[in-house]
């Protein structure tokens, strides 16, 4: 049985338009999500047979490839839930007094992250994470999806700025597609992964 598999969107196809159309959203989860998921479980395989076999000939790329399309993988498995299509708005609680603490405001923050996914070289991704060092979120970019990213942060929200995530609909307008991302976040969602990385203890520095 595979180690990784594709989850079920949490709404359907159409549920987040005119922010995200239908077509989007099915070639994006059915084809490019189940992709990543594939390429990670071929990538286990080959590894157990390199273990087997004792000749470690590929394991630079075989690596690289867990990486590329893990990485992958998990990032759209946030990002899906991270929207809705009852989402929108802003953020309230320990999450909004959180954003006003270490961004100065929700808009401050907004404008961060937004400027970050716009700014991703070629394919990549605009992140909120949780960085459990400084017991805060901060704002980071990954190219491609493994690339660029500081170790051992939690997402807390993504945007997914690939070329196949918007091109259908927006073509080469990665601004306004990431500025309509905002009518869906789900913060809810948002507050609960926020919730939840407050309380890990990466390297027993807990101080919660």
């Amino acid at each position: 049985m595979a180690t990784y598999e594709l989850p079920d969107l949490p709404y359907d196809y159409d549920a987040l338009e005119p922010s995200i159309d239908a077509r989007i959203m099915e070639l994006h989860h059915d084809k490019h999500h189940q992709g990543y998921v594939d390429g990670a479980n071929s990538a286990l395989e080959k590894l157990e047979q390199m273990r087997s076999d004792g000749d470690y000939g590929d394991i630079k790329g075989v690596e690289r490839n867990l990486a590329f399309n893990l990485s992958g993988h998990v990032n759209h498995t946030v990002f899906w839930e991270n929207m809705s299509p009852d989402g929108g708005g802003e953020p309230g609680g320990e999450l909004a007094d959180a954003l006003d603490e270490h961004f100065g405001g929700f808009d401050q923050f907004k404008d961060h992250f937004s400027a970050a996914a716009k700014g991703v070289e070629g394919s990549g991704w605009g992140f909120l994470a949780y960085d459990h060092i400084a017991d805060k979120p901060i704002v980071t970019m990954a190219e491609n999806h493994q690339n660029q990213t500081p170790q051992g942060v939690t997402p807390l929200l993504v945007l997914d700025v690939w070329e196949h995530a918007y091109y259908l609909q927006y073509e080469n307008g990665r601004g306004e597609y990431v500025d309509n991302f905002w009518d869906v976040v789900n913060w809810d969602d948002v507050a609960e992964r926020y919730d939840q990385a407050q309380n890990a203890d990466l390297l027993g520095q807990h101080t919660h």
